[in-house]
Formats: structure tokens, sequence, C-alpha cells
């Protein structure tokens, strides 16, 4: 998934896991297709010739060689590396905790994150009204809210269209751009 608004694009390498879960569920092959996947879709769908992804490290301070974790040698760089040996430009992984100011300054295009909250609570803050999830790696365009059903509020007259608004906008320009895509 990747989820968007205005300022911020993050795609996520596992989604809706515990935390206590989520470095037993990260592998070298699911950053690696998620950066691929990534790279894909900012060109095929954004029009972004070169995309830039930065890429977050799981544990604080990238694992501090080591010392607070080891998944970013083992697991993120090596993927990190392989993308690059293709052509994408990709870097990191990055500690979390400085490395959305840099993508919403606008050093990269998307910011690929190893969990769910990584990924969401940056995009939330900047987004909360607005964001759109856009599914990659299928022969279709799907987009949706960014959120999830709000049964609390359900017919009380109190929710918020502007995701919504967003998803269709966003389904309905990413098929004019795939049109031209297929075009050339």
């Amino acid at each position: 998934m990747m989820l968007l608004g205005k300022g911020l694009k993050v795609v996520l390498v596992t989604v809706h896991l515990p935390l206590a879960q989520v470095a037993r569920e990260l592998t070298r092959r699911r950053v690696r297709v998620t950066l691929e996947l990534t790279h894909e879709a900012l060109r095929r769908y954004f029009g972004i010739s070169h995309p830039r992804l930065a890429v977050a490290a799981l544990n604080p301070h990238a694992g501090e060689e080591g010392i607070f974790g080891r998944e970013e040698k083992r697991i993120i760089l090596p993927a990190v590396t392989e993308v690059k040996g293709q052509g994408i430009q990709a870097k990191g992984p990055f500690p979390a905790d400085t490395l959305f100011h840099q993508a919403v300054r606008g050093d990269y295009d998307a910011v690929v994150c190893m969990y769910h909250d990584q990924g969401l609570i940056p995009l939330k803050l900047l987004h909360f009204f607005g964001g759109v999830g856009l599914t990659l790696g299928l022969p279709l365009i799907r987009t949706s809210v960014d959120h999830g059903t709000a049964y609390d509020i359900a017919g009380k007259d109190r929710a918020d269209d502007s995701s919504m608004k967003e998803a269709i906008l966003l389904a309905a320009r990413l098929a004019r751009q795939k049109k031209r895509w297929r075009e050339q």
C-alpha cells in the first residue's frame, strides 16, 4: 500500500501486524519487492522518471551499528543494495525520527516504511483529512480512503468526506496517466 497526500507518500513493507511480529515478518525479498513496486508506481502513475526513494530503518538510530538491532544490516541494507543494482535510486536505511522531515522538505519522492504506524503517523499528521490509499502491484488502479470505517460516527452526519473525494480524483488522474503510459 502507498498512502499519500499532497506533501508525503509512504509505502509499507508490512501492514496490520502487532509490533512484536514486525521484525519476524521483514525479509530482504519483501523490502526489495516493496522498493521495486514503489519505484514503478512513481514512474508509471506519477510521471517521475527517476524516483528518489528513502528507506526507513526499523530500529532507533538505524540500529546504531547493531546495538539496537541487526535488521538494518541483515535485511534492509542488502535489499537497498540489490535495487540500486537495478538502477533504482534508493537510500537508507535512515532513522525514522529524522527521515520524514527530509521527505516533506522534498528530498525524496516517497518513503518506504517497515511497519504501519511508522508510515501512518507522519502521513496522518500532515493529511488527516484527504489522505488516500493506493494499492500497488495490481493490473488495475485501486484507490481508497486512508482510514477505517468509523462505525462510531456512521449515520450521524459527522464524517468528513475529503479522503473519499481525493481517492476518486486520484483514481481518475492515475487512469489518465496510465493511458498516456500505454500510448508511449
